[in-house]
Parts: C-alpha cells; sequence; structure tokens
C-alpha cells in the first residue's frame, strides 16, 4: 500500500489538491474532497481539531499523518503543511481507493 505522503505527491502532480487548513475546511463543507490528511504534530492543535469531526459528519476519508513537515514536502512547500485534501486523485485514483479500503479495515 502507498504511504499518504506518496498518494498526496502523485495527486499534485496529476491532479488536484488544496493545503492548509482553510482549504481543506471549505473543500470538506463543499462535498469535495476525496481523502483528508493532518499532521499529528501541528500546534496548537485547536487549528485542526475540527478536520476530522466534520469528515465524519460528511463521511470523507481522513487520516493523521505523523508529521507536517513531511506533509508539507508532499504538497511541494519548503515549510510544514497542518492539512491537506486530495480534491481530484488524477493519476493516483486506483491507489486512492486502495488506500481506503485499507482504511475501512483499520477502522474495523
Amino acid at each position: 500500500m502507498v504511504s499518504v505522503y506518496e498518494l498526496i505527491e502523485k495527486a499534485r502532480k496529476t491532479g488536484k489538491i488544496e493545503k492548509g487548513t482553510n482549504e481543506v475546511t471549505k473543500a470538506i463543507e463543499r462535498g469535495t474532497a476525496k481523502l483528508v490528511a493532518y499532521g499529528a504534530d501541528v500546534d496548537p492543535k485547536e487549528i485542526i481539531q475540527h478536520i476530522p469531526i466534520l469528515c465524519k459528519e460528511k463521511k470523507i476519508p481522513c487520516v493523521e499523518a505523523d508529521k507536517k513537515e513531511k506533509l508539507g514536502v508532499a504538497v511541494g512547500l519548503h515549510v510544514g503543511c497542518a492539512s491537506v485534501v486530495i480534491i481530484n486523485a488524477g493519476e493516483a485514483e486506483k491507489d486512492l481507493e486502495g488506500f481506503i479500503k485499507g482504511l475501512h479495515k483499520e477502522n474495523k
């Protein structure tokens, strides 16, 4: 299975992603989000604490990534990124489906 970072990077190159908590929140509320990832090490936690709750309400897969720096690299930034959303997976569509299936298995 691909890592969340590989998935985001592939989607960034061939599809569409948004970065930053405001953009991620908008995508969740609009229903355009396919997968949301946020950094486990975001401080203060208040910045991202609403994201998993919103995702659950909207039934959007949500994953906690271990480092915001790695998320930043995956989205092409030289700084950490608190949260990222995949809107169009592009060539990562099959990887995304497999990743989401893997998440569902973990949560059972």
